[in-house]
């Protein structure tokens, strides 16, 4: 009798040194999409240690926000070669101080003046209609959280209301009604 496994769509691997990595993008039996994330470590015995992570295609965007957000804080900390807890430790700090004591070229403003809007992320552009953030968040995070919340879709942060978005400590009406006016000014753009 035949087995059907779950079925290979796409793979990439890599290795560096005595560590392979493998991404496959698979289909279950079920029909369901998945990414298979495998490292596997060469012991001094010659024999491998794997370690598997799988996530499935209705959590890539969670997966895709969180690392987004973890490579915008190293760009914004202008560190390399951090571990992860470093990483949240100095952001905290950072977000004390504020976007103003940022590097220029970070700040969104700034960027935005100085190579355009094509090279900033969602967050970046949420954050200058809000301004601000709150006392212990910058705009640029609190522009990530709400991005979050809507599984990083502006379509479907179009369709919140002022409600929905007061619910973020840190915006009321003033900074829901710049969002949610840009959005309707891209809809109706985009209607002509």
């Amino acid at each position: 009798m035949f087995d059907m496994k779950n079925v290979n769509l796409a793979t990439e691997n890599f290795s560096s040194g005595k560590r392979n990595y493998f991404l496959d993008f698979k289909r279950a039996v079920n029909d369901n999409r998945y990414l298979c994330i495998t490292r596997s470590d060469e012991q001094h015995d010659g024999s491998y240690k794997r370690s598997t992570v799988v996530v499935f295609e209705q959590d890539f965007h969670f997966l895709i926000a969180a690392m987004s957000s973890l490579f915008h804080s190293v760009v914004y900390l202008s560190q390399d070669n951090l571990p992860v807890a470093d990483v949240i430790r100095l952001k905290g700090l950072r977000v004390k101080k504020g976007i103003k004591s940022w590097d220029p070229g970070l700040r969104p403003r700034e960027k935005f003046i100085a190579v355009g809007s094509s090279h900033m992320t969602d967050a970046e552009l949420i954050a200058m209609l809000i301004g601000s953030g709150r006392k212990d968040m910058s705009a640029v995070d609190l522009a990530e959280n709400i991005l979050r919340a809507v599984g990083g879709r502006l379509d479907v942060l179009a369709t919140q209301s002022h409600r929905s978005l007061s619910s973020f400590s840190g915006v009321g009406l003033a900074k829901s009604s710049a969002i949610l006016a840009a959005l309707e000014l891209g809809r109706r753009m985009c209607a002509v």
